[in-house]
């Protein structure tokens, strides 16, 4: 008897458990995975909010149905929030704001900086993105790095950032991704082509290449050029130099054309009138520049010119530069 009786009262029980589990999902289901949200929103979680405020917020601002249930759906996603600004889709449901809120899917936005341009010209893109918040200058505190960046210091790249980032961090991302590049590079530092002999230098002729071609695949070549001309104690004679110097550091002409009077500028940074490399570097270069330096073409190559098609033709002599230099000037005067 005592038997039958514990297998009816746990049985009961049991059928409770069950009655409660079918409840709790019909509840969840209502409250958890159907959706009040119709169309796309933005949603805000402040540093240091709780769960029960962000739930409250929610609903006021109709996004979940029940407070509760998005606290339990918390709950099940590992128990908090992260701040930022979210993107919330149509159709999201308690449990996928959850979710989202847990893995800190906040709204992004991407900027994209190109090889080649300077300090300035990067500052500028900056301060004409959206999404990114503040300015591109530090203020009377000068001492963080990002605070004395020159040319050569940042890396060109796509940079994907919770939106309101500030500018002055994204140029931090940059900078420290270019900490990491030469670090990356370190074993090829150690055997650089002569003459070069610091990173330095290497970032110093990348960035005369970087602005000689966009051919990724010519780089090699055009580095080539270059070091052999440095090999022999010829001056570089690069046009980008020459340009970086009558610009003031913007490295950009601005559709005015260069001129031959130019060549003549009285700067540490024409290589027409100056011999070895200049000072310093005269843009921000990517990969495929410092590994074009780091691993030149194996050429004698000591001359090029634009071939009109986007790309050059390189010479041994002299003699044989100046026909090609010929042929060029027929095509520009074409255009």
């Amino acid at each position: 008897m005592r038997m039958k009786r514990f297998f009816r009262k746990n049985k009961s029980i049991a059928i409770v458990a069950l009655f409660a589990a079918v409840a709790f999902a019909l509840m969840f289901w209502q409250f958890g995975i159907r959706s009040t949200v119709n169309s796309p929103r933005t949603f805000i979680i402040n540093r240091g909010a709780s769960v029960g405020a962000v739930a409250r917020s929610l609903h006021q601002h109709n996004l979940v149905i029940s407070p509760m249930t998005f606290k339990m759906a918390v709950r099940m996603n590992g128990g908090r929030v992260q701040s930022g600004e979210y993107d919330i889709p149509r159709g999201i449901s308690s449990w996928g704001l959850a979710r989202m809120f847990a893995d800190g899917d906040v709204a992004a936005t991407t900027v994209t900086i190109p090889e080649g341009l300077t300090v300035k010209q990067i500052k500028q893109l900056l301060l004409g993105a959206s999404g990114l918040t503040g300015g591109v200058e530090c203020g009377a505190d000068k001492s963080l790095p990002v605070c004395n960046l020159k040319d050569g210091d940042l890396f060109p790249d796509t940079y994907r950032v919770a939106r309101g980032t500030s500018r002055l961090a994204v140029l931090e991302l940059m900078r420290k991704k270019m900490v990491a590049l030469e670090a990356e590079m370190d074993r090829y530092i150690r055997r650089l082509p002569k003459p070069l002999k610091t990173w330095d230098d290497v970032i110093v002729l990348a960035s005369i290449v970087q602005k000689e071609t966009p051919r990724e695949s010519e780089m090699p070549m055009v580095a080539s050029v270059y070091i052999n001309r440095l090999n022999k104690g010829m001056r570089l004679q690069a046009d980008p130099t020459v340009v970086y110097a009558i610009t003031n550091g913007l490295g950009d002409m601005q559709g005015a054309p260069l001129l031959k009077a130019h060549l003549g500028v009285d700067s540490p940074y024409n290589t027409y009138k100056k011999s070895g490399l200049p000072p310093a570097p005269i843009a921000n270069v990517g990969r495929s520049a410092v590994s074009a330096v780091l691993k030149p073409a194996d050429t004698k190559y000591l001359y090029f010119v634009a071939d009109g098609q986007g790309g050059h033709k390189f010479a041994r002599d002299y003699e044989t530069h100046k026909k090609n230099h010929a042929a060029w000037r027929k095509i520009k005067n074409k255009i």
